[in-house]
């Protein structure tokens, strides 16, 4: 399945690049390479067709949720892209502001529209074609070929990643690979072109590649920082399961685990999306509630979407279900709870963040930095364990024994009746 979806990954990357060079090419009549890796790839569309052909699976029956459920993932992409590039090379890489209904010039609906076409596109005929041509190759041949790209494109990203970073001067064996993709890069795009200049016009000529060195603040999590954004995490997880845990007392009449995890009371759903929306939003926390309330019904809806999808199939489980209550999409998501995740950025950005922003830049700043790191350190083993639990009952359930010592003391430490516990919503899928 790996091998299938990095094939998919590089195909999307490639065709995007395509795309990309074949519009600039109608439109201004000249080659302009629109990807930031010397290869002739586009990592964007790579992540965006991944995300939809496997996130988005159970919609191929329905054009209409496959085309919105497209154009929102895809959307989300771009702009976190957009974000990223920019603060790196302190530069645009593209930008929508003279389109209307955009936001801050790195999404449009125009391009959120297509986004949603690609997508219906691709999970209907093209991922079909690309695992077809897949399978074509003789057995064993395209885990080989697909290893070697891999390492050509890790040499590509490093090489990157080293001149954003102004340190690319460290490794110049990087260079010579790198230079060789930028000529393939350059000679496939004069052949789509047949009618380009000699040299390769960058798409951000003004972006500045040397970093400049960050004075470093006397304020612990100052702004919207690594540090901020896990003691975030850590918070809303904490604060999400006691949610849920009185929700559930409230209304079913009877206390019920709703942890994600086997130590501690956390929902990793409710935390990653508090640490996800904060970074995301945190520049747009003084928008109007009306405009926060529509965000976070639309990203909080894809998230618990996704989050469901992506439980299924690492763990071989659902641990949550709305297939009862109307208005559900899959059993994974449902307009009410939808409207709550809408309701709850309202209350996260206009009620909660602003004095939790406050207190955690009055810590100290060597006792932050300790608590980060102990905490890092104790949600990171939290998590490995607890998908290391999940996964052996998981297989436990289906019959299997013990086969190793680490599996053996899972069956001692989380047994059948310690997991019903924990995950009492949990029921397996094939």
């Amino acid at each position: 399945m790996l091998y299938r979806l990095f094939w998919l990954f590089l195909a999307f990357s490639f065709l995007g690049w395509l795309i990309e060079v074949s519009f600039v090419a109608l439109r201004r009549h000249r080659y302009q390479d629109r990807g930031v890796l010397h290869g002739p790839l586009c990592l964007v569309y790579g992540f965006a067709g991944c995300l939809v052909t496997v996130g988005l699976r159970d919609l191929t029956g329905s054009w209409f949720f496959l085309f919105v459920g497209s154009a929102l993932y895809a959307t989300v992409i771009e702009w976190v892209a957009g974000h990223l590039l920019e603060r790196f090379t302190r530069t645009r890489w593209w930008d929508y502001s003279g389109q209307r209904f955009n936001l801050d010039g790195y999404i449009s609906l125009t391009a959120s529209l297509i986004w949603g076409v690609l997508g219906v596109v691709s999970v209907k005929w093209l991922v079909p074609l690309l695992l077809r041509l897949y399978a074509l190759p003789p057995a064993g041949v395209m885990p080989v070929l697909l290893w070697i790209v891999g390492a050509i494109l890790a040499a590509d990203i490093l090489g990157t990643l080293l001149a954003l970073t102004g340190t690319r001067d460290r490794l110049p064996q990087l260079d010579a690979v790198n230079n060789r993709l930028a000529g393939v890069t350059l000679r496939l795009g004069l052949w789509i072109l047949d009618r380009t200049e000699h040299h390769i016009r960058n798409i951000a000529p003004a972006a500045d590649l040397a970093r400049q060195r960050r004075v470093k603040s006397a304020v612990f999590a100052e702004g919207c920082c690594f540090s901020k954004i896990f003691l975030l995490f850590v918070i809303g997880a904490l604060a999400g399961d006691l949610t849920e845990t009185i929700f559930c007392r409230l209304t079913a009449g009877y206390w019920m685990s709703r942890s994600s995890l086997v130590w501690g009371p956390f929902s990793i759903v409710w935390g990653l999306a508090i640490g996800l929306v904060t970074l995301l939003l945190y520049k747009y926390k003084d928008r109007p509630a009306f405009w926060l309330f529509g965000v976070g019904t639309l990203l909080g809806g894809a998230y618990e979407y996704l989050c469901s999808v992506f439980t299924e199939i690492v763990f071989g489980a659902v641990f949550w279900d709305y297939s009862a209550l109307p208005f559900n999409l899959g059993g994974r998501i449902n307009l009410l709870y939808c409207f709550f995740w809408g309701l709850a950025a309202v209350v996260w950005f206009k009620v909660l963040l602003p004095p939790l922003d406050r207190l955690i830049e009055r810590i100290p700043r060597l006792p932050g930095q300790l608590l980060t790191a102990v905490l890092v350190v104790f949600m990171t083993a939290n998590m490995l364990v607890s998908a290391a639990a999940l996964i052996r009952y998981d297989s436990r359930s289906g019959g299997a024994p013990a086969a190793n010592r680490v599996e053996v003391l899972l069956d001692e430490h989380f047994d059948d009746a310690r997991m019903k516990q924990i995950y009492p919503k949990l029921v397996r899928t094939d």
